[in-house]
């Protein structure tokens, strides 16, 4: 029975879910696509060639079992297939949203090289939690014996909200520390609704939150309390802050209003939309309503930022890029659903500087080329002379990417070591830092990377905290 449902590529074409209309969804902020039902579910799972080796597996940074719960999934096996993706993954329906599986498990589908199109392992991953939570097979969290042990963790996005669960899975006290009002980090405030309406977040939150876990929002390491005060007061800490700080860009008029950060930017209309006071959203500082609107940058957070102001209902939207299509860091299906939803892109063009005075009116750019390789392999951009342009701008968002902030000065604790970068130093085997009992995982180790990089470090480091404390507590007795 289950050759027979399997191994359908040859027969059956790859299908994601359908996306609304782009001028529908450019209307709301509810995500685009809807979920698979179940017979389209089982055909598309059914489609897996189930191969000896499993890139997809491979290239997945959990290495979630994605075969077998493609066959359960075929099967009809629903529970089962979701118990067993979730036995690797603390958020499986928000990695189905947010992944970039066009690079990851889907992008390297053997069925993919074969050119048949990749099973659709993002989509089906989605469905499967989310019809786990529709029929309640998503278990509170198992607590074990308690330990007397309790541990510190700053920062409750991804990385910390998962080495939280696995923590108190093995009887710690658990206590998480966050500058923000709620739990999730960019899952609640960096990331639109678009991609991962905030209901999916908070009900992960919630849960962590009826497994005893104790969440102090608003809650700043070097305002409210020093590292040390919160070593002092858990056996271990964990700190898993993310990297918060914006890169910026070196050009007259970048001070101008109308020139905002993205993650500002970003976090406007989700705090909007949990109902929030938003000053800055409600006089039009965050708000691209009417405007004529340029996002510099070419990665996923650019992406969020035009699709945002499209959603805004901008009076036009441009994206200006240095590299070309080919070369930028940004998931090709998130820049094709941008150029459905109206956005034109500026290739091979980087900012010169932001003309208006006091405020914005536009950006004088200049036409860049493609040099030799850099160190990514990626060619190096290049300024051609002689070939500036400019683009009327109401409001400039910068979307460089993000960098580490200097925590041994925030937090007091100047022997807390970092990286030429300033990310945390952390032992490659143990994940601690230079401080005894203080580890670190997620983007403030790696610089700023992936969710599912987040929550295999929050895995790991859970596994490691867990073993220095059991030691500590035998040496103790």
């Amino acid at each position: 029975m289950a050759e027979e449902r399997m191994l359908k590529f040859v027969r059956t074409g790859q299908q994601y879910p359908a996306k609304r209309d782009a001028e529908l969804r450019a209307e709301d902020f509810r995500e685009i696509a809807e979920r698979y039902g179940v017979p389209a579910a089982e055909e598309q799972a059914g489609r897996c060639s189930q191969c000896g080796v499993p890139y997809c597996t491979v290239h997945c940074p959990l290495h979630n079992h994605i075969p077998d719960w493609l066959r359960l999934t075929a099967e009809g096996r629903l529970r089962e297939a979701y118990e067993l993706s979730n036995s690797t993954s603390t958020m499986p329906e928000i990695c189905g949203r947010i992944c970039p599986q066009d690079r990851l498990c889907e992008g390297n589908c053997v069925i993919e090289f074969s050119g048949h199109g990749a099973v659709t392992i993002g989509s089906v991953e989605k469905f499967i939690t989310d019809t786990a939570w529709e029929e309640g097979w998503v278990e509170p969290v198992r607590v074990g014996p308690a330990r007397g042990q309790s541990v510190g963790i700053i920062g409750a996005g991804p990385a910390g909200l998962s080495a939280a669960e696995y923590l108190r899975e093995r009887g710690y006290e658990v206590h998480v520390y966050d500058r923000h009002d709620r739990a999730g980090g960019l899952l609640t405030y960096g990331i639109p609704g678009f991609k991962l309406e905030k209901h999916v977040v908070m009900r992960r939150v919630e849960r962590l939150r009826e497994a005893g876990i104790t969440f102090h929002h608003s809650f700043e390491v070097g305002r409210d309390a020093s590292l040390d005060d919160l070593r002092a007061k858990h056996d271990s800490v964990l700190i898993a802050t993310g990297v918060y700080k914006a890169r910026g860009i070196k050009a007259p008029g970048v001070g101008a209003a109308g020139v905002v950060e993205a993650l500002d930017y970003l976090t406007a209309p989700n705090r909007k939309g949990f109902g929030d006071a938003v000053p800055e959203y409600d006089d039009g500082s965050l708000n691209a309503a009417g405007k004529h609107v340029v996002v510099v940058g070419g990665g996923d957070t650019a992406m969020d930022c035009v699709r945002t102001a499209v959603r805004q209902g901008a009076a036009s939207v441009k994206c200006l890029y240095r590299r070309d299509r080919a070369n930028m860091p940004g998931s090709q299906r998130e820049t094709a659903n941008a150029e459905e939803e109206g956005v034109e892109f500026v290739w091979l063009s980087a900012p010169e500087a932001f003309e208006g005075g006091d405020t914005v009116t536009g950006v004088r750019a200049a036409k860049m080329r493609l040099g030799a390789p850099d160190a990514s392999g990626r060619r190096s951009p290049e300024i051609d002379p002689g070939a500036e342009f400019q683009l009327p701008a109401d409001l400039v968002i910068k979307a460089l990417g993000f960098e580490a902030e200097d925590l041994p000065t925030l937090f007091g604790a100047p022997e807390l070591g970092v990286t030429r970068w300033g990310t945390v130093r952390a032992d490659g085997k143990t994940m601690m830092t230079s401080l005894d009992g203080v580890f670190a995982a997620g983007d403030i180790v790696r610089g700023a990377s992936l969710v599912v990089w987040a929550i295999r470090d929050g895995r790991d480091v859970a596994a490691h905290m867990h073993a220095w404390m059991r030691e500590k507590g035998r040496i103790a007795a």
